[in-house]
């Protein structure tokens, strides 16, 4: 099971060295190179450093070299790209950090200094809380114009911080750590409203934009860095805890985890003032392994719902013709987990159902997890897979599916790397010495790996 993995990662990266080298992502039909809006304009090899520490896991060694290679001569961030600080930070910066770790190839921490300098203009505003975009170039910064009269995005700035610090603490520059460290400081101080952060912030007078608040995507990472920089730091930033804890608890109060009156499915909804959805995003399918992570022992009840989550997560996969979950899925009185709307039908190669039961895996043993990943892989490899790699595909309740033609990066440092680790052993990245960044970039718990040493 775990060679058919290795094999899928093979293809993939195949096809996009022969038609995409360089590019940021493949488009496996076409047999192209891509460019999506967030990574830039401008070809930065997305695909190739965010699937850098997958192929190194696997043994994939010609491919891995080779990719360093063109990291050393030909990855330029002075080129006048407006990029996503928050994807550059956990895909790209993410991918070096690790790589690095992993390889010890010099290349890979100088690149990844290079990249965090060009990123630091966009902490430049009256807070110190980031814009959300920055060309690589000139260092000009905006936000999007459709977040909220133009604020600043809290899964976004609240999810550099195990890249930036991690960073400080391999070069001994302490700016990146100082620049992270301001952002919790603000969201340590500022007024909560029913305890929550709301999903955006005004980098210029450190309020609250909108009403909204949740695990989905304007949300999600940030409460996932919370709980995942306090086991990065060996369990000594309690702060970070506090924090994660706290909000757990005030998204429990508000409801925003919900049982679905069909069959009392546990789910996440999103949260506007006053009201939760009656639906839950693809998105926010890795909380069931946050739960479960965050969880004292497997007696606490935020463990119990991590498991809920997960299986109303594998409900939303099973209830499709392909066997592989929509974008979105809703809960009403006839149905459970199941998309409504065409635009929710999409299956976009994403990995947060399966890093739940990598979690779930790890922890509990059931064979169910590893029977669910193994129904992925297959459901992947008859349906996703083309010409030359692995597409999204539109509509996964029609048992012919057309394509995006689109293979995601994120699908080779995450979805093929949850997969491949839920059929190894343990002691390949044991969760007591190795944390994942949102990108699956395992990043190393203080004082427990040796930089010399690699597992």
């Amino acid at each position: 099971m775990r060679d058919k993995v290795r094999e899928m990662m093979k293809f993939a990266w195949d096809g996009y060295a022969a038609y995409a080298w360089g590019s940021n992502e493949l488009k496996p039909i076409s047999k192209s190179g891509h460019l999506p809006s967030v990574l830039g304009n401008i070809p930065l090899g997305a695909s190739l450093i965010d699937g850098l520490d997958t192929l190194y896991m696997m043994n994939l060694n010609k491919e891995f070299n080779a990719a360093v290679e063109w990291i050393e001569n030909s990855l330029d961030f002075s080129q006048p790209s407006v990029v996503s600080v928050f994807e550059f930070n956990i895909r790209y910066l993410g991918g070096l950090l690790s790589a690095y770790t992993f390889a010890r190839k010099p290349i890979l921490l100088n690149k990844a200094v290079e990249l965090a300098q060009r990123l630091l203009p966009a902490f430049e505003t009256p807070s110190g809380i980031p814009m959300s975009l920055v060309n690589l170039k000139t260092g000009d910064k905006r936000n999007f114009i459709w977040a909220s009269s133009r604020c600043s995005i809290l899964s976004e700035f609240g999810t550099l911080h195990m890249e930036f610090k991690y960073l400080s603490e391999l070069t001994g520059n302490p700016v990146y750590a100082e620049k992270v460290d301001n952002i919790r400081k603000i969201l340590q101080e500022v007024d909560r409203p029913n305890g929550l952060f709301l999903n955006y912030m005004d980098p210029h007078t450190k309020s609250w934009c909108g009403n909204e608040a949740g695990l989905s995507a304007l949300g999600d990472s940030f409460y996932e860095y919370l709980l995942k920089e306090w086991i990065r730091t060996g369990y000594r930033d309690k702060k970070a805890l506090e924090l994660y804890n706290s909000s757990l608890e005030a998204f429990q109060r508000v409801g925003l985890f919900r049982r679905s009156s069909r069959d009392n499915l546990l789910y996440v909804g999103n949260y506007k003032i006053g009201s939760v959805t009656n639906s839950m995003d693809h998105l926010a399918c890795f909380v069931g392994g946050m739960l479960a992570l965050g969880a004292s022992d497997k007696n606490d009840p935020w463990f119990q719902r991590g498991v809920e989550v997960t299986e109303t997560c594998r409900r939303s996969y099973a209830s499709t013709s392909l066997g592989l979950g929509p974008e979105i899925f809703s809960f009403t009185e006839d149905l459970s987990a199941i998309a409504i709307s065409k635009s929710h039908k999409h299956y976009l190669l994403r990995p947060e159902t399966v890093e739940s039961y990598f979690y779930l895996w790890r922890f509990t043993k059931d064979p169910k997890y590893r029977d669910w990943a193994w129904d992925v892989v297959q459901a992947l490899d008859k349906y996703c897979r083309t010409g030359a790699g692995f597409s999204g595909i539109e509509d996964v309740y029609s048992s012919q599916p057309e394509y995006d033609d689109v293979q995601q990066s994120y699908f080779l440092a995450e979805t093929l790397k949850y997969l491949y680790l839920i059929f190894s052993e343990d002691t390949l990245l044991p969760l007591d010495r190795w944390v994942f960044n949102s990108e699956a970039h395992p990043l190393p718990v203080q004082n427990k790996v040796k930089l010399t040493e690699v597992q």
